[in-house]
């Protein structure tokens, strides 16, 4: 199967050049599960910015491919970060501490966004690298030969970043080059890509979702920490959270609660401007004695243009 991508993408004669490398997955992860690409390449040699489906699932001058974990928790867990191609190491760089970046670091990170990383070489001029990795993960050394597949450490959140992911830049002769559109044609155009086997990329979705008893502050959420799976039939409040990614304005985030009498809670949240990452929350103030004690269901759904785009249930119980 593996072959027979690759010799697929051997045979694009619009792609010549293209043909000398082949990649693989950069991550130990299910895209849509337990990770996500939060951002493409830029596309747009302006000051707008344009991923290679003319979509806006990237950010101005973006050089590389964004796989995003949906929580700290998940990193922290740990994520392999493997060999998209093989090669061999030609630099790298570890001990950069992993936390969230800010603005007032510049001087700090100047030079290192990447934060700890590996570049590969693989020949004809084919380089890719592998950006915020997390510190004293790093299993490679400089001079070492990889295959496709090999650990070269984790995914952590060094460098200038404020969410775990690993950004994987893939370049020829020193000069960008986009994994999912190398020819860098008009994005209306097929894309015929480096990929063995090509990832899935929504417009956009749904990270997390989850039960809280008070509107939750977006660190938690991040972090992992803010979702609970049991209610006192007492707690001050009822919440569902919602977690997304990749908004555009006119997007709804619907939030939708049912509990052991039924339909609980119903309400849209209008998205007015993009953003990389948002979270909203819907809930109800406790206004009797207790609760009903039950399970309550929690369904989170963007939509846009009036069609899901992405959904996710959670369930929580009241004793």
């Amino acid at each position: 199967m593996r072959r027979a991508a690759a010799a697929a993408l051997l045979s694009l004669a619009a792609l010549p050049a293209a043909s000398d490398v082949v990649l693989e997955m950069p991550i130990d992860c299910t895209l849509g599960d337990t990770c996500y690409i939060q951002q493409l390449m830029d596309h747009d040699p302006g000051p707008d910015a344009r991923d290679y489906l003319c979509g806006s699932l990237t950010y101005d001058g973006h050089k590389g491919t964004d796989f995003a974990l949906p929580t700290l928790a998940d990193m922290d867990r740990g994520v392999t970060v493997r060999a998209a191609a093989p090669g061999v190491v030609a630099g790298l760089r570890d001990g950069m501490p992993d936390r969230l970046y800010s603005p007032n670091e510049d001087a700090s990170v100047d030079g290192r966004e990447c934060g700890n990383g590996v570049v590969l070489r693989h020949g004809d001029g084919w380089e890719t690298q592998y950006c915020h990795m997390r510190a004293g993960s790093i299993t490679v050394r400089s001079g070492d030969r990889v295959v496709a597949g090999d650990p070269l450490g984790q995914v952590g959140l060094s460098g200038q970043t404020q969410f775990p992911h690993l950004h994987l830049s893939v370049r020829k002769d020193g000069h960008p080059i986009d994994p999912f559109r190398p020819a860098g044609e008009d994005c209306a155009a097929p894309a015929s890509g480096l990929w063995a086997e090509t990832p899935a990329v929504p417009p956009g979705g749904l990270i997390d979702a989850g039960f809280a008893s008070s509107v939750p502050d977006f660190d938690a959420i991040k972090a992992g920490d803010a979702a609970i799976g049991r209610l006192s039939n007492t707690a001050p409040a009822l919440v569902l959270f919602g977690f997304a990614y990749g908004s555009r304005a006119g997007d709804i985030l619907r939030l939708e609660i049912d509990g052991p009498e039924g339909r609980f809670l119903a309400q849209d949240a209008k998205l007015d401007r993009p953003q990389a990452q948002l979270f909203r929350a819907a809930g109800r103030r406790l206004s009797q004695p207790s609760w009903p004690h039950g399970t309550y269901t929690g369904t989170v759904t963007l939509l846009r243009d009036g069609e899901a785009l992405s959904e996710k249930s959670v369930t929580m119980e009241i004793r």
